[in-house]
């Protein structure tokens, strides 16, 4: 099994893979681990991977550019063609489904997964859209950045394949996490949404406008605020309805929230 990851500390890795099992597993050459620099696929004097959020907000977003060419670079089946029995292309990202015990045991199935360490505020949405598969988090709470994600996948992942261990491990894997309540500005540029009632952040964009086809959601470019801040609720309401619905039983909701949400049952196929 190969696990390529795609990182802006490179040297992140370079004790974790080489201690226990894992250094066994690689040696065994029963697991290979390629560990590839986001700012190589950079194409300006500052090696720049990131820029500010459309739509106002604080921190940065990881640009798509560098992200979709690092992931292309590595001769993964494009998106609309993979087979989801060989290859996978994962974000880790606190908007991600959890990850279990289960999860661990579909990607040991797997021939090549690729591991994409989000940093800063976020990832481009578009990444997403573009080359991954799915998103997937360790965890109910936040990371500085997904290094330490891809490490863990890595090991749940690695500890299933035959011969890396003498018996099957079935570890559990225990969520921890604190609400935080949700308060939306009153006025002004609308800010990041952390502490957004325990619901899921929203999708991000940064330049450029547009990315392949694929462009930024006009209400973020609009400079209507009110407009932003029911776009991103909703998206964030949207995204945690897809992937952690457990979450809503124990959010903060308005009326507005639980009629969004009843529609988008309503819809639902």
């Amino acid at each position: 099994m190969r696990f390529d990851i795609i990182t802006i500390f490179p040297d992140f890795f370079t004790s974790i893979f080489s201690h226990g099992v894992l250094k066994r597993a690689r040696v065994g050459r029963l697991l290979q681990i390629e560990i590839h620099d986001l700012r190589t696929f950079t194409h300006d004097r500052h090696r720049t991977v990131d820029d500010r959020p459309f739509g106002g907000g604080e921190g940065m977003v990881l640009k798509p550019e560098p992200l979709v060419e690092a992931v292309e670079s590595l001769e993964v089946t494009p998106k609309p063609e993979r087979d989801p029995k060989k290859e996978s292309v994962i974000l880790l990202s606190a908007q991600g489904a959890r990850l279990t015990q289960a999860t661990a045991r579909e990607l040991a199935e797997l021939e090549r997964v690729v591991l994409l360490c989000g940093r800063y505020e976020g990832v481009d949405e578009r990444v997403n859209e573009l080359v991954c598969d799915r998103e997937l988090s360790i965890g109910d709470y936040v990371l500085s950045g997904g290094e330490l994600g891809a490490a863990v996948i890595v090991d749940a992942t690695m500890r299933l394949l035959p011969g890396v261990l003498g018996n099957e491990d079935s570890s559990a894997f225990e969520s921890f996490g604190r609400r935080d309540d949700y308060s939306a500005d009153a006025e002004g540029p609308p800010r990041s949404t952390h502490g957004s009632g325990g619901i899921l952040d929203y999708p991000h964009y940064t330049r450029p406008a547009e990315y392949r086809g694929l462009g930024v959601p006009e209400v973020l470019a609009g400079g209507d605020h009110a407009a932003i801040r029911k776009w991103r609720r909703q998206c964030a309401l949207e995204k945690t309805l897809r992937n952690r619905p457990d979450l809503l039983d124990h959010a903060d909701l308005t009326q507005n929230d639980r009629a969004f949400l009843a529609e988008l049952a309503r819809i639902k196929p």
